[in-house]
């Protein structure tokens, strides 16, 4: 019996051990591409992080992502993904937390403080291919060597405002903006801006009430 209880309990380290270590490689992780980000900030788990030339990312305070690992029951064993395309940039506020999502950035996008982002949302300000069918399954180059489909790709930044909170399966399209205190149910596809202090969701996401009301 004695040996069970020193076994269960050496496996109960492991995760924080695991934790411990991704703490520190992410930390280098995001000096190493200049990250500019706040104190008490802790990115839990394997994050990809790819940043391109010119792409910038400011992190405010208490700033948490946790990505994998089975950290957030509802994402499960999903890793989080940040991805900042050239000249693009992401900026965080205070107090946000996000949970195994996918945050890509082609021109810019923007959240605020408080903000809770759940398990395996989507964040894209950009439709990533060309709508001219021609372009997309075209071979084209642009001047950077990237393939024309994807940089040639609209993009309109996304902005959330303080105190969102965005259900699990969520995605934020392109050009959306969603407001101050606002709640989007898990699942939704928001593809057009949310106001203040509502209640929204569905595909596509619309406003189910005033939080107020």
């Amino acid at each position: 019996m004695k040996f069970k209880n020193i076994l269960l309990l050496s496996f109960s380290f492991f995760p924080k051990i695991r934790s411990c270590i991704y703490l520190s490689k992410n930390k280098l992780l995001f000096w190493a591409n200049s990250v500019k980000i706040g104190k008490n900030s802790r990115i839990l788990g394997p994050l990809y992080l790819r940043i391109c030339k010119n792409g910038s990312m400011f992190v405010g305070d208490n700033f948490t992502f946790t990505s994998g690992n089975g950290i957030n029951p509802i994402s499960r064993n999903i890793r989080g993904i940040i991805f900042i395309d050239r000249n693009a940039k992401i900026i965080i506020g205070n107090d946000t937390g996000i949970s195994s999502s996918c945050l890509w950035a082609k021109c810019n996008i923007t959240i605020g403080n408080r903000v809770k982002i759940g398990g395996n949302c989507l964040l894209l300000d950009t439709d990533c291919h060309n709508l001219d069918y021609r372009i997309r399954n075209g071979n084209e180059i642009d001047e950077y060597g990237n393939r024309l489909d994807c940089s040639s790709a609209s993009s309109i930044p996304i902005h959330i405002m303080d105190d969102v909170l965005v259900g699990a399966n969520s995605i934020i399209l392109k050009g959306v903006t969603i407001g101050e205190r606002s709640i989007i149910a898990a699942g939704s596809v928001v593809a057009k801006s949310i106001p203040a202090d509502c209640i929204a969701g569905g595909n596509p996401c619309k406003i189910i009430r005033y939080i107020n009301e």
